[in-house]
């Protein structure tokens, strides 16, 4: 007599491949390893596969690394279920703990030299995922995700010790390109493993929603909606979002990338109207910085770093221009795993909250300035949160509890470990004319060409050593200076040429969503208003209910 399994296909197996059910056929185990969605076993099988069940569970739920949400560090959860959820129910932020990060050998380090981006990406993320996800099929999902013909990483030497990371030749010609691949791919794996569907919900201040965009646009079980402050990014941006179509519904919103961001939180956290409209309350998961599958592959970037710039051992400065705080943030984690950095430079723009609270203690969310340095245009960044976390505090955004709208940001329930934040981490501001001076400087000595991002994490790495290129260092180059034309004419006089992609997209027709609705003006900036939910919602329903 036979009878259908269909709680183990294809999970249990699936996630260790090297074993096969004592007493079952090794071509029915072979068909679970392949990824069946149900199969049919006799009665001496099925026992057979309820014991290797329990067996697995026993041996593996004691290495399985957790993710827990910033606002209730009692409920744990998986990874797929992180990335599935894309925000806590609770509105917080998940966050692997301090204690459960995974060490990365000092031979592993001495290894790494010689590997691809895609292997040490590998080295990094499979003690991460390798519960999850068989380790054959991660190093698969992880070379496609970084093919050297399609996203080439390098480190160039600048001057003495310093060197840049040029994070900047991807699709969409932002290092916004490696965590939305990386995001796409595992979406994708465990979303056609349980046949489900997604609406993947982003906030853009300039690069993540093209970047986003570009890897999720075709895939059949993923819409995207990207929301965008209207006329706070360039032209190139914008296209990379609004010429795709199909599965790409991009939204230009009345207000600042805090608006957009307020906006994407609001209908993450509403299951009720996920529910009302799709009848699954988990229909909407993130793509931004809030996203576990975001920061997670973040965390690569100063491993290639340090293996291509240091040996031995030796200590690294990463000067990282900050808007986010989700390379920072993955930066963070790096150096938690035995990553030799001895000190994290986050330069932000004229947004200067977080360096303010490094050097008081207080920390006061004001209204955003602009700056050349679009994509850092942020008062308030996301992954303050985890930050606050991984230091023993806890930050969190207070909400109105009928609206559920953020009313009070960043709230400070318990302080960090300041001392031991400013131990591992600097940060300092840097104006809106010191951009175009770093630019111009820089290219007039060495010949390079910056973009407005790549001038922050230069200025700050170059006060923090006083001018003295002694330390081992590399600068995070964020974003092509030829999605920036203007920016970079003003500073050195000629702009650069546009990447070949941006070209194509210039002649292409775009469709744009408009949010009409204005947000709410307050001492603290520009607030999201009900107005503006109540008319997202209204489109969103139009374009996708089904």
């Amino acid at each position: 007599m036979y009878r259908r399994y269909t709680d183990l296909c294809p999970q249990a197996i699936l996630l260790s491949p090297k074993k096969t059910p004592s007493g079952m056929p090794v071509s029915r185990a072979a068909k679970l390893k392949k990824g069946k969605t149900f199969c049919i076993f006799n009665d001496r099988e099925s026992f057979s596969v309820e014991k290797y069940r329990q067996e697995w569970e026993t041996e593996n739920l004691m290495g399985l690394i957790t993710y827990y949400s910033t606002n209730n560090v009692s409920e744990k959860v998986n990874f797929e279920t992180a990335l599935l959820r894309g925000m806590a129910p609770d509105y917080g932020l998940y966050m692997v703990s301090k204690d459960d990060l995974p060490v990365i050998s000092p031979d592993t380090l001495a290894d790494m030299p010689s590997m691809s981006y895609a292997q040490i990406a590998f080295e990094v993320l499979n003690p991460f995922l390798g519960s999850e996800i068989p380790e054959e099929t991660l190093r698969h999902l992880l070379n496609d995700a970084y093919r050297e013909g399609v996203i080439p990483t390098e480190v160039q030497h600048i001057t003495g010790k310093t060197h840049i990371m040029w994070l900047t030749k991807g699709p969409t010609y932002s290092f916004k390109d490696y965590a939305a691949r990386f995001f796409g791919r595992m979406l994708n794996y465990f979303l056609d493993a349980r046949g489900l569907r997604r609406v993947v919900v982003v906030a853009t201040s300039g690069d993540t929603g093209g970047a986003v965009a570009d890897a999720l646009h075709g895939l059949t079980s993923i819409d995207n909606i990207v929301f965008f402050p209207k006329g706070s990014i360039s032209d190139g941006q914008r296209r990379q979002m609004t010429t795709l179509g199909d599965n790409i519904y991009a939204f230009e919103v009345e207000g600042d990338f805090d608006v957009c961001q307020a906006l994407a939180k609001t209908l993450l956290g509403n299951q009720g109207f996920a529910d009302l409209l799709f009848g699954d309350p988990e229909r909407f998961t993130s793509a931004n910085s809030i996203s576990l599958g975001r920061l997670l592959p973040q965390a690569v970037y100063p491993f290639f770093a340090y293996s291509r710039v240091a040996r031995n051992m030796e200590q690294m400065i990463a000067s990282i221009p900050s808007g986010n705080f989700g390379d920072m943030m993955g930066t963070v984690l790096a150096k938690g795993m035995g990553l030799p950095i001895s000190r994290i430079i986050a330069g932000v723009n004229e947004n200067t909250e977080f360096p303010e609270f490094l050097k008081t203690g207080a920390y006061v969310v004001r209204p955003s300035v602009k700056s050349p340095s679009s994509a850092m245009i942020v008062s308030h960044p996301s992954n303050l949160a985890r930050l606050m976390d991984f230091y023993g505090g806890r930050m969190y955004d207070e909400r109105d509890p009928v609206t559920e709208k953020i009313v009070r940001p960043g709230v400070i329930a318990r302080m960090p470990d300041l001392d031991r934040m400013r131990e591992d981490i600097v940060s300092m501001g840097v104006t809106n004319s010191q951009h175009y001076e770093t630019m111009r400087d820089v290219f007039n000595r060495y010949g390079v060409i910056l973009d407005p991002h790549g001038a922050v994490g230069w200025r700050t790495l170059e006060t923090y050593l006083n001018g003295r290129h002694d330390q081992p260092a590399v600068i995070y180059e964020t974003a092509d200076p030829g999605k920036f034309p203007e920016d970079v004419v003003k500073a050195i006089g000629f702009a650069p040429e546009v990447p070949p992609g941006m070209k194509r997209q210039a002649g292409m027709k775009e469709r744009i969503y408009s949010i009409q609705s204005r947000p709410e003006h307050t001492p603290q900036g520009l607030k999201l208003s009900e107005a503006q939910v109540e008319e997202a919602k209204r489109l969103i329903k139009e374009l996708l209910a089904r």
